[in-house]
């Protein structure tokens, strides 16, 4: 027994030797052989049952600690860029220890939840306990889950939330977070199938009752991902900023320059101002000027501020809330063009002629003043004679002017013939709650065409003075469609009676042709959600490939720089070519350009689909308590699983299963997009009147199912309509139930 050691040498000799402590290495250290190994052996028992030791496979180790080499995950991004990890698997008593992340300029870029398997180096002195050594990325971070938790006895499982998704993960009792019966979760994958056939999960956040109103966009701002707190480095940099001083400033802040946004809109980027041109030369011309905020002298390259910005690649907008890119302090007061307040700018002078072509620009940095922040209605209704007290000081001098020169740019804009689709923008109304009061669609004055053409036409300028200037940018591309959207939007509109010729080069005048073939038709509809289907997706690109839906061969993003980090990009191209200041576009950013336009591109179609989600799911409980109501609509999309019909009034998609439709085989024709009864001949195609009935409306999901009741007007074919209860298709569907429990008895057998 002499040569026993007390438990103070065995964990002692683990610290100092963590790469040799297994059973065999600890008796060999200490010399112990034969009989005494099973003195060792309840020893290293007793320490493991007092906590102070981890038996792992046949090591042991410090609970407290972590062994040399072990798995990671990443876990941060500090302000300065550096990765923070953590242990995969903490078991320690507190808090896992704070690891820094060291990366060789070969190795790939990791992401948070990422998992790796390291080196790691005990450190002390600073704010984290190790440093890890890359040896091998093992996993790419899990994708984050979003559902409804369900309590069981093992512990829970997740139900989706996700339109037509069936899928769910079993929560083992020690993963639940203590969340609640019914409430809305967000966890992460953490093993493979179990014995029950589901995936494991843990729990990761509790985010409160799906059914509350504040949920609709919180759900979509968990599903896709969208940052919504800012670290408190940013936070702290946004509210540290100063208002700024002339300075080397070109002194605007005598210029009318006026704000015309939305009712509701709390930042302010953009202001305008127009006047007739003096210049003898230019008889009847326009000036116009245009005022962007100067989000560049305060985001500036590589700061806290710019890396969340980046991170985060434009604002999204929801019906109760929006998520911005840049903090309040900037967004909705340093950078926002507020009436009466001096703010920076990047302005642009343009000059048009009498037919409203640009004849000339020039790009100025200036200091600002905007006498009225004015929203679209009052600035309509009083060009159109009827001005509030605000707006009529401002009738003669400002509005106009701005009306007059907008006039002739859409002079130059129908010979352009940019892409005309008419396709209403929907409005979803809350009262104080939460809960949609209505949905109706807006309106579109000459106010919002105004402000867009002059946007348009400052983007113009921005993209051809870069260009002029040879400086690297990123501009708005938007290529022609593909060959087979085209043949099958030229399919679906000979099937409503119209033509698209063939075998020419496409030009947006062709689409606007078939465009005004339909205008006074009951295909109007039909034709311009065709004809966007038909289109590519614009994106952001260091190479000009033009955009052909605006019919420019050059164009870039420089009107908006509060909300979209593109326009940020072009606002320091800018201020580089013009050598206004040391905050312009860095060498590192001109290097990294293309990965810019990419992942913003990527944040952008992230936005819109999470915008669309809320929207949809705002849609199914407003028209949740109308279930069983009669509905008109028209159908808007076919698949092999149903067809789609957006009902009128409200605009909503909801989806006709096949299976609803009648007891007989449906062909698919993806061409022409059209299902066929095998039985009946009956044939749905796009564009066709329908009556429906809503069956289902499922706020969480935001799914709308619909009964299709007539056709065109006429009730269905007998052998059409819906399934009837029980019968065959119950027998039927017992069968296939037991035929699936057999398939899968025999798989596990396998």
């Amino acid at each position: 027994m002499k040569n026993i050691p007390t438990k103070e040498d065995i964990l002692t000799w683990i610290s100092n030797n963590p790469t040799k402590t297994s059973k065999r290495d600890i008796a060999r250290a200490f010399g112990i052989k034969g009989a005494d190994r099973i003195d060792l052996k309840r020893l290293l028992k007793e320490l493991e049952a007092e906590g102070h030791l981890e038996k792992r496979k046949k090591t042991y180790r410090d609970p407290d600690s972590l062994p040399p080499v072990s798995v990671l995950r990443v876990s941060s991004i500090d302000g300065d860029g550096d990765l923070f990890l953590e242990p995969v698997d903490w078991t320690g008593d507190g808090v896992p220890p704070r690891i820094l992340f060291i990366a060789k300029g070969t190795e790939p870029a990791l992401a948070e939840g990422d998992r790796v398997l390291c080196r790691l180096t005990k450190v002390s002195g600073g704010d984290y306990a190790y440093e890890a050594r890359l040896i091998r990325r093992i996993g790419i971070g899990p994708a984050k889950i979003l559902g409804i938790f369900k309590k069981t006895a093992e512990g829970g499982r997740i139900m989706p939330i996700d339109k037509g998704s069936d899928r769910e993960w079993r929560v083992p009792a020690g993963a639940t977070e203590g969340a609640l019966e019914g409430e809305l979760v967000e966890a992460e994958q953490t093993g493979p199938k179990s014995r029950l056939g589901l995936p494991l999960a843990r729990i990761t956040a509790r985010l409160g009752d799906p059914t509350e109103a504040k949920s609709v966009s919180l759900i979509a701002i968990h599903q896709h991902g969208i940052p919504d707190d800012f670290p408190a480095e940013v936070i702290a940099q946004a509210e540290a900023a100063k208002p700024v001083k002339l300075g080397k400033r070109e002194d605007l802040r005598d210029l009318p320059l006026i704000t015309i946004d939305p009712f509701d809109a709390r930042d302010h980027d953009d202001a305008c101002y127009a006047h007739a041109d003096d210049d003898p030369k230019n008889p009847g011309g326009h000036v116009v000027w245009v005022a962007i905020a100067d989000v560049a002298h305060y985001v500036t390259p590589g700061s806290a501020l710019d890396r969340e910005a980046r991170k985060r690649g434009n604002s999204t907008y929801f019906p109760d809330r929006v998520v911005p890119m840049l903090p309040d302090a900037l967004s909705g007061d340093l950078c926002s063009l507020h009436e009466g307040v001096e703010r920076p700018c990047v302005a642009v002078r343009m000059v048009l002629d009498a037919d409203g072509h640009k004849i000339s620009h020039r790009f100025t940095r200036g200091l600002m003043r905007s006498p009225a922040s004015l929203n679209y209605q009052e600035v309509q209704q009083a060009f159109d004679g009827s001005p509030n007290d605000k707006v009529a000081p401002l009738l003669e001098d400002v509005i106009k002017p701005l009306y007059a020169a907008y006039y002739a740019a859409q002079q130059s804009r129908d010979k352009r013939q940019p892409l005309n689709l008419d396709l209403p923008e929907r409005r979803i109304t809350l009262d104080e709650t939460g809960k949609v009061t209505s949905v109706s669609f807006k309106d579109r004055l000459d106010a919002h065409k105004l402000i867009e053409e002059f946007m348009i036409l400052a983007n113009v300028s921005a993209a051809e003075e870069l260009n002029k200037r040879k400086s690297p940018l990123l501009f708005r591309v938007h290529e022609e469609p593909a060959p087979e959207k085209l043949d099958a939007l030229r399919e679906t509109a000979q099937a409503s009676g119209f033509v698209l010729a063939k075998g020419q080069v496409l030009q947006t005048s062709h689409l606007n042709r078939l465009l005004e073939q339909a205008a006074d038709t009951e295909h109007v509809e039909l034709m311009n959600i065709s004809t966007l289907r038909s289109m590519t997706q614009a994106y952001y690109a260091p190479e000009n490939l033009g955009h052909f839906g605006l019919a420019l061969r050059n164009y870039a993003h420089f009107t908006s720089p509060i909300r979209r980090y593109a326009d940020l990009i072009v606002h320091r191209a800018l201020i580089s070519a013009h050598k206004w200041g040391d905050d312009g576009l860095s060498s590192a950013e001109m290097e990294e350009l293309k990965q810019t336009g990419e992942h913003i591109s990527e944040t952008e179609r992230r936005s819109m689909m999470a915008e669309r989600d809320t929207v949809d799911r705002y849609l199914a409980a407003y028209l949740s308590e109308r279930v069983g109501a009669e509905m008109e609509g028209r159908i808007s999309g076919i698949a092999k699983f149903g067809v789609f019909v957006r009902l009128d009034g409200s605009g909503a998609d909801g989806l006709v299963p096949v299976r609803s439709i009648g007891r007989e085989y449906f062909h698919h024709d993806r061409d022409a997009q059209t299902l066929t009864g095998e039985s009946s001949g009956l044939t749905l195609s796009l564009g066709q009147r329908v009556l429906v009935r809503l069956a289902e409306a499922e706020p969480v999901t935001g799914g709308l199912v619909v009964d299709l009741l007539e056709l065109e007007g006429k009730a269905l074919p007998k052998t059409a309509g819906h399934r009837r209860p029980g019968g065959g298709s119950r027998k039927l569907a017992k069968h296939r139930k037991k035929g699936a429990k057999l398939k899968k008895k025999a798989a596990r057998r396998r």
